[in-house]
């Protein structure tokens, strides 16, 4: 069984809750507070009421609705970008902490993380891009090409949390007893 240092333990768990927070955003943000879907509800409800109101008025108002839920993923991103920068130091000072005498599959699993880590901090710097665009003379079509390798990035990203507690509840049970909880506990 691996033992985590604590330092690893409570970055890995702050980057978890970071990572959440920013794909319940991005969900929220798809699906329930959609402008184009909420923009109708609006409309349709004040119709009700007797009131007529533009479609582009409509969506200005659902926009208003979800930017407060919206500023945190800005706040979380710049969380993402710190904690990566630790990440970057903790790896500078110890390396991965990873084992190299192992078998193929765990290096495969780590030559994964270390995918996962390049593309997302391709992820947060096409974010800090997006969100400092008055910094940069970008075009507007290439502002636009990089927040669609932002967002092509994040939803392949967001294919990598549920394989990752899958793979860590499989090796659970099968063959590294005690991981989670070393992970949680550092026992």
């Amino acid at each position: 069984m691996r033992e985590y240092s604590l330092v690893l333990r409570v970055w890995h768990w702050l980057f978890a809750f970071t990572l959440f927070g920013m794909a319940a955003t991005v969900i929220l943000r798809k699906t329930f507070l959609s402008w184009r879907t909420n923009s109708q509800v609006i409309i349709d409800k004040l119709n009700e009421f007797g009131i007529e109101i533009a479609a582009d008025q409509a969506a200005t108002i659902a926009k208003a609705i979800r930017a407060p839920m919206w500023e945190w993923h800005i706040i979380l991103g710049y969380v993402l970008v710190f904690l990566l920068l630790v990440r970057i130091a903790m790896v500078l000072k110890k390396g991965f902490e990873y084992p190299t005498d192992t078998d193929l599959h765990k290096k495969l699993v780590y030559i994964g993380y270390k995918v996962v880590y390049a593309m997302l901090i391709m992820i947060a710097i096409a974010g800090v891009v997006l969100n400092q665009k008055d910094l940069f003379e970008f075009s507007k079509d290439t502002l636009h090409s990089i927040k669609e390798f932002h967002e092509i990035l994040s939803f392949i990203f967001l294919g990598f949390i549920p394989l990752h507690i899958i793979g860590v509840v499989v090796a659970e049970i099968k063959k590294d007893k005690g991981i989670i909880s070393s992970m949680i506990s550092g026992n």
